[in-house]
């Protein structure tokens, strides 16, 4: 089991939902499911390339409070997390070793240099 847990940030979760793009077709945008209270702790990070220009990549584990299964405020891998301009993309969703009461989200930022 994990040490306490410091739950000292928020973090606005954000889902993926389809709009009608009034051609005929669809966009994609970001629904936003409310702000989660989050401890976000670096993992590793590396450099690969991207499209045109140098992709860094940083891995986090966040933990959150746990919500029921199937809860909208409950993260699901595919959502994201927003802080300012910083976007953290959700891979994972696991019960968290500190516990029941919270989640450890692992999630991966890109930053285009």
């Amino acid at each position: 089991m994990r040490g306490a847990v410091t739950l000292s940030r928020p973090l606005v979760l954000e889902a993926p939902a389809r709009v009608a793009d009034g051609a005929g077709g669809f966009a994609e945008v970001w629904e936003v499911r409310g702000t989660l209270w989050a401890e976000v702790e670096a993992r590793t990070g590396r450099d690969g390339p991207g499209e045109g220009a140098s992709v860094a990549r940083a891995a986090y584990r966040i933990t959150v409070r746990a919500a029921p299964q199937g809860a909208p405020s409950r993260p699901v891998a595919g959502q994201r997390l927003r802080d300012g301009a910083r976007v953290f993309a959700i891979l994972a969703v696991t019960e968290s070793a500190a516990g029941p009461r919270y989640l450890t989200l692992w999630a991966e930022e890109e930053v285009v240099a």
